[in-house]
């Protein structure tokens, strides 16, 4: 795939995701609350970043020009490039507003030991996930800005996955908030 400037943005995309999110965890862990816990629960989770690295190489190849096994993009539009950019910009915007929102409550998996308060407010307001469907809107705009095979498998995968983790964190807030987080369940679609 030819460099381009919808590219470049693309994989400058993945790295602001990633820096939100890193730099909300070590805030937190400066104000003494651990916010990462992802794998706690489930120790497969630690099969995840591996995937997650081949991804962003993907990205990342393509935008550099390095080799991949990608193989031809599906179409080639300079048009539909720059929309995958607005919606993966549209994606950091929201994982930023749904970070922000969070506020101390924030982590990275299902915090057994020491949960926050229920966070009903900001963007929550809208949207229960905020947060996965920021991650669904970036990963679209990916597939926009580099229309292959494996970008498309990505989709579908982080799908499930995001849909398996809503799952396991909706039962955990079921359990820990009870009839709270019920009517906000009531009043708050899922992925709205």
């Amino acid at each position: 795939m030819q460099d381009s400037v919808p590219n470049y943005l693309g994989a400058l995309t993945l790295v602001l995701m990633i820096s939100i999110v890193l730099v909300r965890v070590s805030m937190l862990r400066q104000r003494g609350v651990v916010a990462m816990k992802f794998g706690q629960i489930d120790k497969t989770d630690f099969l995840i970043p591996p995937f997650a690295l081949f991804y962003f190489y993907t990205v990342f190849a393509a935008a550099a020009g390095w080799p991949t096994v990608s193989g031809p993009a599906f179409f080639h539009s300079e048009a539909v490039a720059w929309i995958g950019v607005f919606f993966c910009l549209s994606g950091a915007l929201l994982l930023l507003w749904s970070v922000i929102s969070f506020g101390r409550s924030f982590r990275v998996g299902i915090d057994t030991d020491r949960p926050d308060r229920l966070i009903t407010s900001g963007i929550f307001a809208f949207s229960r996930n905020p947060i996965y469907v920021a991650f669904a809107i970036i990963l679209v705009g990916e597939f926009l800005v580099v229309p292959t095979w494996i970008t498309l498998i990505y989709i579908v995968a982080a799908t499930w996955l995001f849909h398996r983790q809503v799952l396991r964190e909706e039962d955990y807030l079921r359990q820990h908030y009870g009839q709270a987080y019920a009517d906000y369940c009531n009043r708050v679609r899922r992925y709205a």
